[in-house]
């Protein structure tokens, strides 16, 4: 079948599963009276602004979205997702059968933690200080920082330390971390020393070397089911153009290399670790071949530009009116994907999961349901 058919079957499979939905004050309901558990029991996730869902709000940093019109398509309106809708992690939270949408670590409280808790933030890296140029953020070593206070919290809720490990052991833990650490750290020579330091082959090895410190402490924590986005096209987006133009091609290419030569090391940890913790699954996500297509394919017209119109850090002018036509655009804003995006991206990644044999998901049930479409704001 050629790649074009694959694409476009997918993005109707996805449209019919994610058609049979309706939200009620932001959280994804069906419309069956019977409910199934999820699929797995927690969902932890990690990572920057593309997964971001408001941990950023009350930091005091650029790098923060709580305004319109952001959220111009999600129930509640602005809550800090870095999106014009859902972002990855909301449609895969869906997918997995969770009734809510996974709370971010900066509101996350009571009992509902045992079912997991966001920690990605806006502009954050694998490095401490990328992204501080745009203010505060919190890097990874500072989300499993904020990882480890929630596992003690769920010993207390637990009641057992040997409960909570056994809980732990059965979550899915999401982390898709590095493009910030190019993005907004070695490609900004005004501000970092990276790349003085390393050239792009050292630096990536840098890179993993420290994430292999931190994807271990995850272990630590009882991350047993791992998935390990790799880094998308980061030379295509909008802003990246706009900054280093294209010199004829349709994307930056020294960003894009970058990227390729982090992912092929991401590639062997991911190797690594599996045949060294029998106990455990480590799936690698490769985001860049799925964003390698032809955007056009599944309905995309507007490729090299953002729907909203942006500030001077690529993000949506405050309280500017949008495109109307927003499932049109590859891109929302500068830099993040818009919602449509976003939802074939997450189909893609869950059929990676189920690839893995991991996590054994079945979601042709839901295509049964009864169909309606999904309402939206203007």
């Amino acid at each position: 079948m050629a790649c074009g058919m694959k694409l476009l079957l997918v993005a109707i499979a996805l449209s019919l599963v994610l058609n049979t939905q309706h939200f009620v004050q932001g959280k994804p309901q069906v419309r069956e009276p019977q409910v199934e558990e999820p699929q797995v029991p927690c969902f932890f996730i990690f990572g920057d602004s593309v997964s971001d869902n408001g941990n950023n709000n009350l930091l005091p940093t650029f790098a923060k979205v709580n305004y319109s019109p952001y959220g111009v398509d999600f129930p509640q309106g602005p809550t800090g997702r870095f999106c014009n809708g859902r972002n990855i992690v909301d449609v895969l939270a869906e997918l997995l059968g969770f009734e809510n949408y996974i709370p971010p670590f900066a509101y996350a409280n009571g009992s509902e933690i045992v079912k997991g808790v966001n920690y990605a933030s806006g502009a954050a890296g694998i490095r401490k200080e990328s992204g501080s140029q745009l203010g505060a953020c919190i890097s990874m070593g500072e989300q499993l920082k904020n990882h480890r206070t929630t596992v003690l919290r769920i010993i207390d809720i637990l009641g057992k330390r040997s409960l909570a490990k056994k809980h732990l052991n059965k979550c899915l833990y999401s982390v898709g971390m590095g493009s910030n650490d190019y993005i907004n750290n070695y490609f900004l020579p005004q501000y970092y020393q990276t790349s003085q330091k390393y050239t792009l082959e050292e630096y990536a090895e840098v890179l993993i070397k420290q994430y292999t410190q931190q994807i271990l402490r995850l272990r630590k924590y009882g991350a047993r089911k791992v998935s390990l986005v790799g880094l998308g096209l980061i030379g295509c987006t909008p802003d990246a153009i706009k900054t280093y133009g294209t010199n004829g091609s349709s994307c930056v290419e020294k960003l894009n290399n970058a990227s390729q030569q982090f992912n092929q090391k991401l590639v062997a940890l991911v190797d690594e670790l599996n045949t060294n913790f029998t106990d455990s699954k480590f799936i690698y996500v490769n985001s860049y071949e799925m964003g390698s297509g032809d955007p056009t394919l599944v309905g995309f017209k507007v490729l090299d530009a953002g729907c909203c119109e942006v500030d001077e850090y690529g993000q949506c002018a405050p309280n500017k009116t949008p495109c109307q036509n927003r499932t049109d655009y590859v891109f929302w804003d500068g830099f993040h994907p818009s919602e449509a995006s976003n939802l074939i991206t997450a189909s893609r990644t869950y059929s990676a999961y189920n690839a893995s044999d991991t996590y054994p998901m079945d979601i042709s049930h839901l295509v049964q349901l009864q169909l309606e479409p999904q309402v939206t704001a203007i």
